[in-house]
């Protein structure tokens, strides 16, 4: 997948979100989390504006694109 979300990982662990905090909150569904985690899932534009909100950041601090190489 060419997004990755390891800047949203790094994130939400130094402000203290755990998985339990995240699914409480209603910023993302548990399977949401666990396919970011997993590298095989996305994020559409409802989940990216609340996460944004929660953090206090813009999507560019949650989220990088990664060119994938060539077959």
């Amino acid at each position: 997948m060419p997004i990755k979300y390891d800047k949203l990982l790094k994130l939400l662990e130094e402000k203290g979100y755990t998985s339990y905090r995240i699914r409480k909150e209603k910023i993302l569904g548990q399977a949401t989390l666990t396919a970011i985690k997993n590298g095989t899932g996305g994020l559409d534009h409802r989940s990216i504006a609340r996460l944004c909100k929660a953090l206090d950041c813009q999507p560019g601090d949650i989220m990088e694109y990664v060119e994938e190489p060539e077959e």
